[in-house]
């Protein structure tokens, strides 16, 4: 009888299990972000946000004209590009010469309701220059609507309809928004109402505006989703569709949202008051370059080149010059040039605020009154050619011929002094400086005539680029003449 020795086996397949579990806790484990993932599904927010937003068409008094009407050209559009027309479209007929007074379609757009009492948002070239605003809701109920107010500069406006028990949206937090995730928008774009695109956020702080960081989306936005809510995940508004980049007039993957936060600080000025107010302290301003920020001790990139200071504003009231470098405004850093007028713009006017400015190598507190946004003024011109007395000697080796600046220059640019360029070449040339400027520093020093200009270029390193701030009529800018290689 054969006999099996266990005690042998049983340690072999012991040995194997742990071995086995050895190598299972080896194997990876895929990472949350790596593991498959589902396309998000819109319709509960199509049901939940859906009713809240609205078509806006706009009517304007028809004018005696040998061409086709707006809803003519529509319909060609249509034709053309084998879109179908939609059913609600309305129709008006050409109006007759004798017949001066008849509304026509002027546009359309869309809106979302901010109140249950009525007050819908939605763009201000939406309803600019309207004689008549319809607003209809999702249950095609349709309203004559009245313009509460608009502001072109942020493109927001509020219109104001009498109904209440309206759904109204929610309003989201923009600081919660990330660049990735998924948004989506509904809209009349070529007037079909109700129609919902999605995608995500593909940048925020988009700036192409003095006010506004626009969110940019690749979300399909065409004419007629203008005034409609970018959407986030959890039902909220994140932003006002506003603008596309276009060639063709279409959708090419890029959009641009309003922040929802300025939307709704502009709003709540035009349900208080009909208009908007903003802070404004009178400078013209530039980015600044990293060249120019090392050349000038600075050290990063920062802040508002001042280019320019109008006479008589706040900023000139508060000591502000043209080539200082504002790189605080209330304490806060001003990170690109763009920042600053957004918070100046916040301020309400007669409010005392503090700004920091980087001077000659030195930073310095400023106190100034902010001002309140006015038509901007046109620059005046520099004074005509003055009595030449050309300078020789250091400022030659970098293709300068300098002279001194007359008085009245002096009074028109508001400056204490500094020195005329006659000539520019070579070096000087390929800095930028031209005939006509005037060089106010040198190398972070201030000059007021020929002779310290000449004393200043004497101490400077020349095979180091020298950095130069320099007046071009109102205008303030720094070049940087870099020596011969």
């Amino acid at each position: 009888m054969l006999e099996l020795n266990w005690k042998p086996l049983r340690s072999c397949l012991t040995a194997g299990l742990v071995a086995a579990a050895a190598v299972a806790t080896l194997v990876p484990v895929a990472p949350t972000w790596a593991q498959t993932r589902t396309l998000p599904d819109f319709t509960d927010l199509v049901e939940q946000v859906g009713p809240s937003v609205v078509n806006i068409r706009t009517l304007e008094k028809a004018k005696p004209s040998a061409g086709g009407s707006a809803d003519e050209q529509m319909l060609e559009f249509f034709k053309r590009f084998g879109i179908p027309v939609p059913p609600n479209m309305p129709r008006v007929p050409r109006p007759d010469r004798g017949q001066p007074d008849e509304d026509q379609p002027r546009g359309v757009g869309s809106g979302f309701i901010l109140t249950a009492d009525g007050f819908v948002m939605t763009n201000a070239h939406v309803v600019e220059g309207a004689d008549e605003v319809l607003v209809t809701l999702a249950d095609k109920r349709e309203f004559k609507a009245k313009i509460i107010g608009a502001d072109k500069r942020s493109d927001v406006a509020v219109v104001k309809i009498e109904a209440t028990g309206l759904p109204a949206v929610k309003i989201g937090d923009i600081n919660r928004l990330k660049v990735g995730e998924w948004v989506m928008a509904i809209g009349s774009p070529f007037g079909l109402e109700n129609t919902v695109t999605a995608g995500i956020v593909s940048a925020k702080q988009r700036d192409t505006g003095d006010y506004l960081p626009f969110i940019q989306t690749d979300v399909a936005i065409n004419p007629g989703n203008s005034g409609g809510p970018l959407i986030n995940m959890r039902g909220e508004v994140v932003g006002i569709n506003s603008q596309i980049y276009s060639r063709s007039g279409g959708f090419q993957g890029i959009s641009f949202a309003i922040p929802i936060d300025e939307a709704a600080r502009v709003s709540d000025q035009l349900r208080s008051s009909g208009r908007v107010t903003r802070g404004r302290i009178g400078v013209q301003i530039d980015q600044v370059t990293k060249d120019v920020a090392e050349s000038i001790g600075l050290g990063k990139a920062q802040g508002a080149l001042v280019r320019g200071v109008e006479s008589g504003a706040p900023a000139e009231k508060a000591g502000i010059e043209a080539g200082d470098i504002i790189i605080k405004f209330d304490g806060k850093p001003i990170e690109k040039s763009s920042d600053l007028p957004r918070m100046v713009g916040n301020v309400k006017p007669g409010t005392k605020a503090v700004v920091t400015v980087f001077r000659r190598g030195a930073s310095k507190d400023l106190s100034v009154t902010i001002g309140e946004v006015e038509p901007e003024k046109p620059a005046r011109k520099a004074s005509g050619p003055e009595p030449k007395a050309p300078a020789v000697g250091a400022a030659q080796a970098l293709g300068l011929v300098v002279s001194e600046v007359s008085d009245a220059q002096k009074k028109e640019l508001k400056i204490k002094g500094g020195v005329k360029v006659d000539t520019a070449e070579a070096a000087a040339s390929r800095a930028g400086l031209r005939e006509g400027d005037v060089i106010v520093a040198i190398a972070n020093s201030e000059v007021t005539s020929v002779k310290e200009f000449e004393a200043a270029l004497a101490k400077i390193d020349k095979t180091k680029a020298i950095n130069v701030l320099f007046r071009r009529g109102e205008w303030a800018q720094y070049a940087l003449i870099r020596p011969a290689r």
